[in-house]
């Protein structure tokens, strides 16, 4: 029997990188260091300059971006979106993490710096801040192009960063289906997200030349590991390596080991007119605006010559004798002065009448004063499932807030351990708050039940 593989994803060279995402730790790796074809593994530092873009108050994610021939014009898989057509900046976000859109992540390097060739420049900037010693990109897709390389090493470094720089936007990466708002968009590796037990991300890839790329996420327990694999031959191939790879770190990984997050580089921002005619807010760059050097102030010279002016001088000299003789005047006053002096002042004793008032009747029944509650009512709860860790509990608390902002707003996110885990509560909601909020999260296959006051 004969197969026939196509030469192109034949020809794609192979490489693959294994770590322990808590401590940064590499557990495998084969050809991690070889330059390679990336494909849409770009859109992760896409999205990542995008992230810290809202965080830091560049853009935000209900701005309405325009979109451009050249967005528009980008070869599938693509939202669809046309020239001139205004879109919220977070339903290309979306598309560019969930449907790996390539018209989406045009458009939000655009939003971003103007110009795809601007954003480029930045994507390197920030991928040598994060240690990617080997990439270089030239576009926002990640589509084939002379000189746009990565290492499976490096993508498993923005993996890792992803994650924990930006973990109020990590879900993005484990949806199935999204709304991008012209219409709903479904995961590219939703197969290894619904088959691999705790897979939760993160982004795949596909080009001729590349072949079938992947950084995968999972967490089982207290592990994390980060898997790579850069050339695999088919959809199916590639998830059974990943697969094989996660099941490898997880065998590796040591149960308990200390969480090391990576630094997080500094902001840079927009570096502005970097080009001739080039346009755009320029955002002071952060290495120039701190202070390098902490200047101690000279000492004022001290004049060799000049006479003391002697009238201050005397001045100071009596009123510091007036202040001792006034100290020792008061001490040696009589006690017999004092007493007169100082004047005990007793109060007035309380009316009688007002007593009287106070004081119940003997045929009067006793009143039963209670305290008003405050409250409002907001006496109830919702939980949103237990996790092994409060970590993890917090990141869902965090994570669930962001999704159901209208009617979860105001409310108190709590983390109470249990036996056998950390329960994840939102409190402080009224009965018909509380209701509302878990039918909401349940039709979002959110776990939800209410808690009633204790």
């Amino acid at each position: 029997m004969l197969i026939v593989v196509p030469l192109s994803a034949a020809a794609a060279p192979y490489a693959a990188m294994v770590i322990d995402a808590r401590s940064g730790k590499a557990l495998h790796s084969r050809n991690a260091d070889t330059r390679l074809h990336p494909a849409s593994l770009t859109k992760m530092m896409t999205l990542y300059i995008v992230f810290e873009a809202v965080e830091n108050g560049e853009i935000s994610l209900d701005t309405k971006v325009r979109i451009s021939k050249h967005a528009a014009s980008e070869p599938p898989s693509k939202l669809g979106l046309k020239a001139g057509q205004r879109i919220a900046l977070r339903y290309l976000v979306r598309a560019a993490a969930v449907k790996s859109a390539n018209d989406a992540a045009t458009a939000l390097a655009e939003a971003i710096e103007g110009s795809e060739a601007r954003f480029a420049r930045r994507m390197n900037r920030t991928a040598k801040a994060l240690g990617m010693t080997r990439t270089t990109f030239k576009n926002a897709h990640g589509l084939t192009e002379s000189g746009h390389l990565s290492t499976a090493r490096d993508m498993t470094t923005l993996g890792r960063h992803l994650f924990y720089d930006y973990p109020e936007y990590y879900n993005l990466f484990s949806r199935m289906t999204a709304n991008a708002g012209v219409k709903t968009v479904y995961h590219t590796n939703r197969k290894l997200l619904a088959s691999y037990r705790g897979a939760d991300g993160i982004k795949t890839g596909y080009t001729r030349a590349a072949g079938f790329n992947l950084v995968a996420s999972a967490e089982r327990g207290r592990e994390r590991i980060i898997a790579t694999v850069f050339g695999g031959r088919s959809t199916r191939t590639r998830n059974a390596k990943v697969a094989e790879l996660l099941d490898l770190g997880f065998k590796r990984a040591p149960s308990r080991v200390a969480v090391h997050r990576p630094g997080r580089p500094a902001y840079y921002g927009k570096i502005g007119n970097d080009t001739p005619g080039g346009v755009g807010k320029t955002v002071r760059l952060a290495a120039a605006a701190a202070v390098r050097k902490s200047l101690r102030p000279a000492l004022r010279p001290r004049p060799q010559n000049t006479p003391i002016l002697v009238a201050a001088k005397d001045d100071i000299d009596k009123a510091v004798m007036a202040a001792q003789t006034t100290e020792v005047a008061a001490l040696e006053k009589p006690k017999g002065a004092e007493a007169a002096t100082i004047r005990m002042v007793k109060p007035n004793a309380r009316p009688k009448s007002i007593l009287e008032a106070k004081a119940p009747r003997k045929d009067q029944a006793a009143e039963v004063v209670t305290r008003l509650s405050t409250s409002g009512g907001r006496l109830w709860g919702i939980n949103v499932g237990r996790y092994p860790s409060q970590y993890k509990a917090r990141s869902i608390l965090l994570q669930t807030a962001l999704n159901e902002m209208s009617t979860l707003d105001g409310s108190l996110r709590k983390v109470v351990a249990r036996s056998n885990g950390y329960d994840a509560n939102f409190m402080g909601l009224t009965r018909e708050t509380a209701d509302l909020a878990c039918r909401r999260l349940q039709a979002k296959q959110v776990t939800c039940f209410m808690i009633g006051p204790s």
